[in-house]
């Protein structure tokens, strides 16, 4: 019975860092359909806010984004991630798990920092 008991309170804590993450999705888009299985593959729990649907979400989603033209548009934790295929080189940058919540930061030496920079990469 305690391992049942340790279980849930593994999954509640996993559950407590877990990001808040927002996706703003269109009718008829299939990088919308494709960020969502991403997301759904990682087992996250998101927000899709469906575009057109009301004036203030269209509203919310320019003044968030900028203007953007291209959806989706996902935000974790309220930070622009951008696209879907921003949310692909988080992933291969080794930088979204732990976005998500899903593991620890990993520690990132300064040089690497400054070379990230120079080089234009926010991931």
């Amino acid at each position: 019975m305690p391992r049942k008991n340790s279980a849930i309170q593994m999954e509640l804590i996993q559950r407590s860092r877990m990001a808040d993450v927002e996706i703003y999705t269109n009718r008829g888009c299939s990088a919308c359909v494709g960020a969502k299985h991403y997301l759904d593959s990682k087992g996250v729990n998101y927000t899709e806010k469906k575009l057109g649907k009301s004036k203030k979400i269209d509203s919310e989603f320019s003044i968030r984004t900028r203007g953007a033209k291209k959806i989706p548009q996902i935000f974790i934790n309220n930070e622009w991630i951008g696209g879907y295929d921003e949310l692909i080189s988080y992933d291969k940058a080794g930088e979204l798990n732990w976005r998500l919540g899903l593991e620890q930061k990993p520690r990132v030496g300064l040089f690497k920092t400054i070379f990230r920079f120079m080089k234009g990469e926010k991931y």
